[in-house]
């Protein structure tokens, strides 16, 4: 991507994350046209979005009946965001990070205009960011209580719509939707509706309103009750008299009025109809005639007159009817038992679709007939030989639903990741299964140390050998690897070992594949992506979001919303965020200026939806967990979005694993500089996640270090005792442990980097002729020789900061950096870290400044014999005293023993005054 090392770009750190709350727009007045066609609590939502309308709120803010739009949600989410007060400034981080660059200052509050534009747009079709990011329970395929499933898609391109299956012989005349019979609405989204078939000699209900309880196994219905009976029941003992007028039909009312002023005996001319009076009489005249007693049982209402104008809000009750209105409960036991069961609808009605059935959508377009997989799809089977993908219906019966055992567990200090492939996790040469991965390797990432596991590839995705970068459908779990409910069942039992679950989210580009992607999706070249060049990765053959677009950016938040809500994913980190954020998708020459963030390059749309989905996140899910993955470090990655920033927890610095990879290849170790190494560890390391490699070092024909640094056929033979492989091994531990200590609150490990796999990884593809032979991990190598000393020191790494919060304990103080010598010594809290480099030179004698006079105890010491080192230290150094002589700018110091390319990490147990 640039012209020099990635990791000599020295990022300006993102500074510590404050959780903060972002100002919503007001709410508008307009309703989606399609909520409508759903349950009652949307037509609900539409009645509130009016209600808060400038027309029914136009008091002035003098009278005593004033009522903001919402109040009790607005109220709700106010106490969920902590730091919601913080007052909202574009370029607040500026003032943190020493950034004084004015273009970029303006480009912030430009940005901060657009956002709120932005807000505002997608407000104004969906209330709020809950109702943004919720598109899944209205998209794609729903079982509706009223025997039907109902079926709805966005395609603004397409002219005709129906679904094709096996439920209907893929006939694409059935079941359709076109313009003026349950199609599209002005946004393009098509709704089609699939009713359930009646059984041989069934008759259809009699209330079109009479609803089904399809997923509990038990209902009241089921007893066979009938519904006049239940009506009245409920008239003879709910309602009171008076209270229920009885009418023949709703148009009643309106016929009697109609009859009285224009039938033959209403008045026929002007003079008879004489002079109406205004409301306030007509209002006093009717009250005249209402009888003033207790035991009415119609409610008494009188209108406060202000001068102001008449307002709903300005008609109250008196309180003796107010108090026996509340007393009274609501018929909710009648129609509970007015609902029929999953019996009573079993016997009476045939599923229009059923369970695994295979469908797909098909659209007529300006161009032709197209047949697509539906874009909110939840599982999808990828293609065989001689077939289409096709989407499946997932709806498996009651007693078949997954139940979840565990709930979120509550991670404390830092997070400890194991990134990790499903398909590679075997050491069989094939595809590995979510079961196979719950039984075998969950039980290793609970006794390695780990508390997050970060799995990649989850999302369906036509290229097994794009490692699952290339989705194709954003609402499914990849169905090479099994079912929904055995990914389930993975994150369950993950979350019962105590284990986080976070995935990789691709929403920096999609796939390009149009029959089972979202290229092309409806027909126009403009529906998701962007047209022209622009829509296209210039390297990678992906296509690119539209991020301006509302409903682009309601399939994005929804997708989001999806993961966490159905299968109670804990966090994601959002990949390649260089690829979005600049229109050269970070394939240019990058210096790290602050004028290349604010550039023509910059792409201001998708920093606004990055902004939006934090938001998201952090508002409807607090404890979600979130990270950035930019080459490029963009400023303000880890500040609040109300002080201008982009709202992540955290931010892998990808410099780390490309500088250990530059001095590993290019550097002779004798030469390395112990102050670069470090200027890239800690230069920016507040709340950044390190790792001394993932998978990209060792995918696309790169070699993993172990390979590098651990000579392949050396350590076949398993002997510890060989000098290169003692060397070798030494050195790997050292930058572990160096890469750990240094972090910002998270480090990364992938998946049998812990014990130092000796290959790296190769998916099957034409160049390698399809083979498994590097796709998998050799988990038999954790009991033999160098392996396992190498998994002994990872996993007391992790233990010494499951005990001892290491890497939560604050900044880093670094006292000493030689680059003669060789040598490292930093404290961080009551630890102190020294590391010898020098892969010839031992000392006996050497000496490192500390800041706190004490004895400091050897907790930690890579040159152990259980991690495969020489045990050169005696048992008597375990425990230093200081000395009062000054050292590396400190009143105290230590002389410790350092034998070549080892480590030692103290920690100060007793403190002396003097």
């Amino acid at each position: 991507m640039a012209s020099c090392p990635l990791f000599l770009l020295a990022p300006q750190p993102p500074p510590p994350l404050v959780a903060a709350r972002h100002c919503r727009s007001p709410l508008a007045g307009s309703a989606h046209p399609l909520t409508s066609c759903r349950a009652p609590r949307l037509r609900r939502r539409q009645s509130c979005r009016c209600s808060s309308s400038p027309s029914s709120s136009s008091s002035s803010s003098s009278g005593p009946r004033e009522r903001s739009p919402r109040p009790r949600q607005r109220k709700q989410r106010t106490e969920q965001r902590p730091g919601s007060g913080s007052a909202v400034d574009p370029v607040g981080f500026l003032v943190k990070t020493g950034v004084s660059d004015r273009a970029f200052a303006q480009f912030l509050r430009d940005r901060h205009k657009a956002l709120k534009d932005r807000r505002w747009e997608l407000y104004s079709r969906f209330i709020d960011l809950k109702e943004g990011s919720s598109g899944y329970e209205l998209l794609g395929m729903h079982r509706h209580r009223q025997h039907r499933v109902d079926f709805m898609d966005w395609a603004p391109g397409a002219r005709y719509c129906s679904l094709i299956g096996d439920f209907n012989q893929w006939s694409a005349t059935e079941n359709c939707a076109r313009e003026g019979h349950l199609g599209h609405d002005d946004f393009g989204y098509w709704f089609v509706i699939l009713e359930d078939k009646l059984r041989e000699g069934q008759e259809p209900d009699e209330y079109f309103f009479q609803e089904y309880n399809y997923v509990d196994d038990y209902d009241k219905g089921d007893n066979g009750v009938d519904a006049k009976d239940l009506i009245r029941r409920m008239n003879e003992e709910y309602w009171e008299p008076g209270e229920v007028t009885s009418r023949k039909s709703r148009w009643e009312t309106v016929a009697k009025l109609y009859e009285q002023m224009f039938g033959p005996n209403g008045p026929q001319t002007e003079e008879e109809l004489g002079e109406i009076p205004d409301a306030e009489t007509r209002y006093k005249n009717w009250k005249a005639t209402q009888k003033d007693e207790s035991s009415s049982s119609s409610p008494s209402y009188d209108i406060i007159d202000t001068g102001q104008e008449f307002d709903i809000f300005n008609v109250v009750t008196d309180r003796a009817s107010f108090e026996k209105f509340q007393a009274k409960a609501t018929p909710l036991a009648y129609w509970v038992e007015m609902r029929k069961g999953r019996k009573a609808w079993i016997e009476k009605y045939v599923p229009a679709i059923s369970h695994k059935d295979k469908y797909r959508i098909y659209f007529n377009t300006p161009d032709g007939a197209l047949e697509r997989v539906p874009a909110w799809a939840t599982y999808v089977l990828p293609d065989a030989e001689g077939m289409q993908s096709y989407a499946v219906h997932w709806e498996p019966p009651p007693e078949e639903i997954y139940k979840w055992r565990f709930g979120r567990p509550k991670v404390k200090g830092s997070l400890r990741i194991y990134e990790c492939h499903v398909g590679i996790s075997g050491s069989e040469q094939k595809i590995s299964s979510f079961q196979e991965f719950t039984s075998n390797v969950l039980p290793h990432i609970k006794n390695a140390g780990y508390n997050a596991v970060q799995i990649i590839g989850v999302l369906e995705h036509k290229d097994y050998s794009s490692v699952g970068y290339k989705v194709t459908n954003y609402f499914a779990v990849s169905s090479r690897f099994g079912t929904p409910d055995d990914f389930k069942k993975l994150v369950d039992e993950a979350h019962g070992l105590g284990l986080l679950v976070l995935i990789d989210i691709v929403h920096s580009y999609a796939s390009a594949d149009e029959m089972v992607g979202l290229s092309l999706f409806d027909g126009s070249n403009d529906c998701y992506f962007h047209s022209g060049k622009r829509g296209h990765h210039k390297y990678w053959g992906t296509r690119m979001f539209k991020y301006d677009d509302v409903d682009v950016l309601h399939f994005l938040l929804s997708n989001l919303s999806w993961w966490v809500t159905e299968y109670k994913i804990d966090g994601f980190q959002f990949h390649s965020l260089s690829s979005m954020l600049y229109t050269h998708n970070g394939f240019s020459t990058f210096t790290g200026a602050i004028e290349e963030y604010c550039n023509q390059y910059v792409d201001k749309d998708a920093l606004i939806y990055l902004i939006l989905a934090n938001e998201m996140l952090h508002e409807l899910h607090p404890d979600i967990i979130t990270i950035a993955e930019d080459a490029t470090y963009y400023p303000g990655l880890c500040e609040p979005t109300t002080q201008g920033g982009l709202g992540f927890d955290y931010w892998a610095n990808l410099s780390i694993p490309e500088m250990w990879l530059w001095h590993l290849e290019n550097v002779p170790e004798r030469e390395w500089s112990m102050n670069k190494i470090m200027k890239v560890l800690i230069s920016s390391n507040h709340h950044m996640l390190s790792y001394v490699e993932n998978h990209n070092q060792s995918i696309s024909g790169r070699k993993s270090f172990a390979e590098i640094i651990l000579n392949t056929g050396m350590c076949s033979s398993g002997s510890v005792d060989d000098d290169l492989i003692f060397k070798a091994s030494s050195l790997l531990k050292i930058i572990k442990l160096i890469t750990f200590t240094t972090s910002g609150g998270a480090y990364l490990n992938f998946m049998g980097n812990e014990f130092a796999h000796p290959k790296r990884v190769e998916f099957p593809m034409s160049s390698n002729e399809y083979s498994f032979h590097l796709a998998c991990r050799q988990w038999e190598l954790l009991d033999k020789g160098v392996h396992k000393h190498i998994f002994n020191f990872d996993k007391d790494i992790m233990s010494l900061d499951e005990n001892e919060r290491v890497t939560s304990r604050g900044s880093l103080n670094v006292h000493h950096c030689d680059d003669t010598n060789m040598v490292i010594s930093f404290t961080r809290g009551p630890f102190l870290f020294v590391f010898n480099f020098n892969p010839e030179v031992p000392y006996q004698l050497y000496r490192v400044g500390v800041d706190e006079a004490g004895e400091y105890q050897l907790i930690l010491n890579t040159d152990e014999t259980k991690y495969g080192g020489r045990g050169e230290l005696k048992s008597s150094q375990y425990m230093k005293k200081t000395s009062d002589r000054r050292a590396d700018g400190c009143r105290n110091s230590l002389e410790l023993a350092l034998a070549s390319r080892s480590a030692q990490v103290y920690k100060l147990v007793r403190i002396l005054r003097i």
